[in-house]
């Protein structure tokens, strides 16, 4: 099982593809490579990081480099639902108070109550909608779906 640190890259057999967006920023050296590339301030910026993480995607799926292009498919889910909570929450806070300290780093609501729903952001969910196409058009890719298949079968 990998641990935070380690380099994915030399130990594939580590990886766990997870649920989601699970791992997305502790699995390396794929973060490090690809957290520079994620952006949806806008639709523009949206459209052109969208682009760059599908590049990513592809290049390393020519590479062979299957886990490389699972964290890309990551990184464009993130791009949605991130998107999405500013769309839907002006601020991005989803959740009322705080964090309670145990749970810090953890996903999730903890008990806190959601915050209502603000009018959406139309420029956010533009962005979302972007992210959400790309996202879509990686999960059609037969030789990265098989493998990921494979690779939870096998490794969880």
């Amino acid at each position: 099982m990998a641990t935070r640190g380690d380099d994915i890259r030399a130990h594939p057999e580590r990886y766990r593809v997870g649920r989601g967006e699970q791992g997305v920023l502790t699995v390396q050296p794929y973060k490090d490579e690809l957290l520079p590339l994620w952006r949806f301030r806008t639709p523009d910026v949206a459209t052109q990081s969208a682009a760059a993480l599908r590049s990513a995607f592809d290049a390393y799926l020519g590479a062979g480099d299957l886990v490389g292009a699972d964290m890309a498919r990551k990184f464009l889910q993130m791009g949605f639902t991130r998107a999405r909570r500013y769309a839907n929450h002006p601020g991005g806070r989803k959740y009322d108070g705080p964090v309670p300290a145990d749970r810090r780093g953890q996903s999730g609501a903890h008990g806190r109550a959601e915050l209502p729903r603000g009018p959406q952001d139309p420029v956010k969910a533009e962005s979302a909608r972007i992210f959400k196409q790309a996202w879509d058009e990686v999960e059609r890719v037969q030789e990265y779906t098989s493998w990921r298949a494979a690779h939870k079968a096998q490794h969880g």
